[in-house]
């Protein structure tokens, strides 16, 4: 086969998966002098939302709000947690294995009143 001086050929595939998650699959293409097995694997992330938390409390009194962590993918999460700003505290790793839902304990705890 001649391909004008270039040894690729365009296979265009349409994926339309129902949910986040890795997706593997094979493709056999085969002629008269030839087959090639192809392993093919997508992973697909969650539409990225924004999320906003309003804590109110009384002054000095801590509030902890429990933010869910769903799991629907293939594989066991393990999230590092990075908290940014005064007065807020959880746990520094939370584990979520594959189809659970995990609560990561969000707590601010002020120590002045603003």
């Amino acid at each position: 086969v001649f391909l004008g001086g270039n040894d690729t050929v365009e296979f265009p595939i349409k994926f339309t998966p129902k949910h986040a998650g890795c997706y593997h699959c094979q493709i056999l293409l085969k002629s008269s002098s030839d087959i090639r097995v192809y392993e093919i694997e997508c992973v697909v992330n969650a539409d990225q939302a924004d999320a906003q938390v309003e804590f109110l409390t009384p002054a000095f009194q801590a509030v902890t709000q429990e933010i869910p962590i769903n799991n629907i993918s293939s594989e066991d999460w393990k999230f590092e947690a990075i908290l940014e700003g005064k007065c807020f505290h959880g746990p520094p790793v939370i584990n979520v294995p594959v189809g659970e839902t995990v609560p990561y304990p969000l707590t601010f705890k002020p120590v002045t009143e603003s």
